[in-house]
């Protein structure tokens, strides 16, 4: 199904983690400030701070990030949220999501990347994806029943979750829900022992394009290109 679009070896590459560290301390900053800057009780920073972990982002940058979010330190935080709508190559619909402390620069930005593209008003593509709940978890134990756990923590639909983002040993999961009910199944996973990287209210296309491996690594190629802008924090597409 694919929550969220993401190419191959992101996190490994060395010259990308410079910008991925950036991001998700971004994520931190923001996350503090649209809500309360204890973990426990904010889901969205609870998942931030574990993702931040698994990608050995030093404690202190951390704790600083969620400082600043929380309006605790003398740095102003204005990030607002943009989002962009259109179609990658070979007419993949595309959503993404920025943030951004200047939106006259991300919109230019943007304009340029989607130049091997469309770029699209807004509602143009959105009608193409659904608006749901999305959490990603982790527990040690292998082989858990994962439809069960998703039953019994209230979401409505579940994927296996596998890859670099899934310990040795451990089971991994995509928990699918509407989205005011992250909060709840968050906190029922947390209490069957499941570590939580991921929440967040996402878009999930309703169908993919259909490409010839030429065809795919174009898009992926345009994919990745608009991934790495600095100001870009989600990007959904019809791609499986």
């Amino acid at each position: 199904m694919g929550a969220q679009w993401k190419h191959a070896g992101r996190i490994q590459n060395s010259s990308k983690r410079g910008a991925l560290i950036s991001k998700l301390v971004k994520e931190l900053t923001v996350a503090a400030k649209a809500g309360d800057p204890n973990p426990d009780n904010n889901p969205r920073l609870r998942a931030a701070v574990e993702a931040a972990k698994k990608n050995s982002v030093p404690r202190d940058t951390i704790e600083r990030a969620i400082k600043k979010g929380a309006g605790l330190l003398d740095e102003q935080v204005i990030y607002e949220n943009m989002a962009f709508e259109g179609f990658a190559p070979h007419r993949v619909p595309v959503i993404v999501e920025c943030l951004t402390d200047n939106k006259n620069r991300t919109a230019a930005d943007i304009r340029v990347l989607f130049r091997k593209g469309q770029l699209g008003s807004v509602g143009s593509v959105a009608w193409m994806f659904d608006r749901q709940g999305v959490v990603e978890a982790t527990h040690p134990k292998s082989g858990l029943d994962i439809e069960g756990t998703a039953i019994e923590a209230g979401a409505q639909n579940v994927e296996p979750l596998e890859g670099e983002e899934v310990p040795a040993g451990h089971t991994g999961a995509r928990f699918l829900c509407d989205t005011p009910d992250l909060d709840s199944v968050n906190k029922a996973l947390l209490q069957m022992g499941w570590t939580v990287t991921l929440s967040e209210p996402s878009f999930l296309a309703k169908s993919f394009v259909e490409l010839s491996d030429d065809q795919k690594k174009e898009v992926s190629e345009f994919l990745n290109a608009v991934d790495e802008h600095d100001d870009v924090h989600r990007v959904y597409a019809g791609l499986r």
